[in-house]
């Protein structure tokens, strides 16, 4: 079976997003543990890490950071 895609995200606070997933259920995900290194490092910046968005399967950052769609699924919580 498919894991639901990410069709909608909204950034909130404490580097949380809000994310609508195609099956119609909302949860939110804690982007913090993710925020390392150099290229995902660059989501501490709060004016990046709010121009998140998504293309209809996960979600994405302008410079192509990007998390795996199960993963979003599977840890995300209401």
């Amino acid at each position: 079976m498919l894991r639901p895609t990410a069709v909608a995200v909204v950034p909130i606070d404490n580097y949380l997003i809000r994310i609508r997933f195609d099956n119609g259920e909302e949860k939110k995900f804690d982007v913090k543990p993710y925020i390392k290194g150099e290229w995902y490092g660059r989501l501490k910046d709060l004016a990046y890490f709010k121009a998140v968005s998504t293309d209809g399967y996960t979600v994405i950052w302008p410079e192509g950071q990007d998390i795996c769609p199960d993963e979003l699924y599977e840890l995300s919580f209401l």
